[in-house]
């Protein structure tokens, strides 16, 4: 009898947590990394399908440097000259910045300062090249990463928007009904077998409330959801891991990607989010890649 008792409490205990987990959802808002305080360098993850073409989607996660050609070779050798270093300041700075946002390893505003944040971005772009890994931006560095990318706009260097990589759809997002999220392309595409149906800008959270990765499935809908932790709406909720999902953020909407959620995918256009949130039924497949 008291083992069956025993066996009823924790069930009991499991489900209230789960409960608490959906309902202390992530609300969207300013955090640490939004307001200028700097982020450790992101832990490694390994993509589910690796980029046929470098020059198109620098995937900043996957933890292997791509194949080298004979000018890396040779750089790796041989440190360009430096042209802009940890504590530089002004607009050049700010470009880097901006054009490190366009290959997925810049995050934050630019905001014309060389620190810690741009020197880990730097140093992860250099070591996937497989350049010398200074941290530093030399010679060599700045070509292969002006060849990749393009002037910023006006908008990019604000931090209000990024000129989007051409979206390459993972492998498990062609069968079935799938919310598609490219974190390296901050793009969602509803797919429905094989086929984009809509696409959306999308944020995320930052380095200390990150958005998860991986395959889910969307197990609770929420149109007019409310954060019980940050006490912040959240309408056309998605959720597909824990208290983790996809909704519409005023936001976003107001500050572009100047700010970031807390793990949430977040969606600034309203309209989209909704008539996909008509759309998505639950078990649809969440997908979410570098």
């Amino acid at each position: 009898m008291r083992r069956i008792h025993l066996t009823t409490v924790i069930a009991r205990t499991l489900a209230a947590a789960t409960v608490l987990t959906v309902t202390a959802a992530c609300g969207a808002g300013t955090d640490k990394a939004a307001v200028g305080v700097a982020p450790t360098t992101p832990a490694a993850s390994v993509p589910a399908a690796a980029a046929a073409d470098d020059t198109t989607n620098d995937n900043k996660a996957d933890g292997a440097a791509s194949p080298a050609s004979s000018t890396d070779r040779t750089a790796a050798k041989t440190p360009g000259k430096v042209l802009m270093a940890s504590g530089a300041k002004g607009d050049q700075v700010k470009d880097l910045q901006a054009r490190l946002a366009q290959v997925g390893w810049f995050d934050d505003t630019p905001s014309g300062t060389y620190g810690s944040v741009t020197s880990a971005a730097v140093r992860g772009f250099q070591d996937k090249r497989q350049l010398p890994a200074t941290g530093s931006m030399d010679t060599a560095t700045w070509q292969k990463l002006s060849a990749m990318t393009t002037r910023p706009t006006r908008e990019e260097l604000a931090g209000t928007t990024v000129v989007k990589q051409k979206t390459k759809l993972d492998k498990r997002c062609m069968t079935g009904r799938v919310l598609c999220i490219s974190k390296t392309t901050r793009t969602l595409n509803w797919v429905v077998n094989g086929k984009v149906l809509s696409s959306m800008d999308v944020r995320f959270g930052s380095q200390y409330t990150p958005t998860r990765e991986g395959t889910f499935k969307v197990f609770l809908k929420s149109k007019n959801h409310v954060s019980t932790i940050y006490h912040t709406p959240m309408p056309y909720a998605m959720f597909f891991s824990g208290g983790q999902a996809v909704h519409y953020s005023s936001d976003f909407a107001k500050r572009g990607y100047a700010g970031a959620s807390h793990g949430c995918v977040n969606v600034r256009d309203k309209k989209k989010i909704a008539a996909l949130f008509d759309q998505v039924k639950i078990n649809d497949k969440v997908v979410i890649y570098w």
